[in-house]
């Protein structure tokens, strides 16, 4: 365990509830929080440089626009609101757009690569597909979710689909042109991808955060999406295995009966493995993991942090298992552990070299961490 002593970014009223940090402005790092408001840090000063009034509720998510950072999205309540930084003030923030589509609370937006959609997921397992050029509502996906649609990103290597966790334990990946999922995965079920059988813990397989690897890192990693789940565990699922495993068996045309089903066997891709459990037999989390992400500094998307409510952050070195295949064991893939006070809500890494980990937890202090 290390206690690693970090440093306090002040400027939040209420408990701080996400981050974003900017790739293309290194050391500028955005919060949002249970105050209505987005703070504005830069690493290099003290104290915060500007707050973002967005309203008297919390604000529930943020994103950039890829490509053009002076533009960030907020969500709050049932709304998503669009704002130029450049155009802003501690005096007076008004948003150039606002988009009022879904019928429930939004938990997560997030911005597709080529900055052309924008994705919001709601309490009523509902995701919104927003036409940010056109200002109007592109698809409207359902019927993938039973519960709470916690989760969305976009998936930067297939430009039509999108990708969704909830509550009620599903990954569902989307073509979102065609608004129908392609593939649907209940971790709510008993099954050998999901780990060796064992309970976990006695909380539910819901996924509370999704990552996915940028566009730039797929060149030294598989084409991966990372779940954050509510037993502790995190997956990280290899997503043209898992699709190309379904059309394989979309293509059979099996006899009637179960024994047809089940001859058919999954199928490895080129690097022969499908899934990578982490859970607390690999030195992992003890409580539901809140959030996840890819790691910015230096060699970008080797590393794999995750942040609980056990009150860890914990660093995984995932790579060693492209490298090494299945020799490796996955207890020799924690990198670094950090122990905090608080249960972690939302994370985010920096490309710097130093202060390269945002940790927003149950207070309204946010900390920032050196990870090497």
């Amino acid at each position: 365990m290390t206690d690693l002593k970090p440093r306090r970014l002040r400027g939040h009223e209420a408990t701080a509830t996400c981050c974003i940090a900017s790739v293309a402005t290194p050391g500028l790092v955005a919060t949002a929080g249970e105050d209505g408001c987005v703070c504005w840090f830069d690493m290099r000063c003290k104290d915060v440089i500007d707050i973002m009034e967005v309203g008297e509720e919390p604000v529930s998510s943020l994103c950039f626009r890829p490509g053009n950072e002076n533009m960030i999205f907020v969500s709050s309540e049932k709304q998503v609101k669009s704002f130029d930084v450049r155009l802003g003030s501690s005096c007076s923030w008004k948003p150039l757009e606002s988009y009022d589509y879904n019928k429930e609370e939004i938990n997560q937006i997030a911005c597709n690569s080529k900055s052309s959609f924008l994705a919001a997921t709601d309490d009523g397992g509902e995701i919104k597909i927003i036409d940010i050029c056109q200002k109007r509502i592109y698809k409207t996906l359902r019927a993938g979710h039973t519960s709470i649609c916690s989760s969305v990103q976009f998936l930067p290597w297939r430009p039509w689909e999108v990708i969704t966790g909830g509550l009620d334990s599903k990954l569902v990946m989307w073509d979102f042109s065609k608004g129908r999922p392609n593939k649907i995965m209940n971790f709510g079920l008993s099954d050998a991808n999901n780990g060796d059988g064992k309970e976990q813990c006695f909380n539910p397989a819901f996924v509370h955060a999704i990552a996915v690897p940028e566009i730039d890192m797929l060149d030294k990693s598989d084409k991966v999406c990372v779940v954050a789940r509510g037993d502790g565990a995190v997956d990280v699922i290899n997503i043209e295995a898992e699709l190309a495993t379904m059309r394989s068996k979309g293509s059979r045309n099996p006899q009637k009966g179960s024994q047809s089903r089940s001859k058919e066997k999954e199928i490895p891709d080129q690097n022969g493995w499908k899934r990578l459990h982490l859970d607390y037999s690999s030195g992992g989390h003890t409580a539901a993991v809140s959030c996840v992400a890819f790691s910015l500094f230096g060699d970008r998307g080797r590393f794999i942090i995750s942040g609980g409510n056990d009150k860890l952050v914990k660093v995984w070195d995932w790579t060693k298992c492209l490298d090494a295949g299945q020799t490796i064991s996955s207890s020799d893939l924690l990198h670094l552990n950090i122990n905090l006070s608080k249960k972690v809500n939302w994370l985010c890494t920096t490309p710097a070299d130093m202060e390269n980990l945002v940790v927003c937890d149950t207070t309204k202090v946010v900390k920032v961490y050196s990870v090497a």
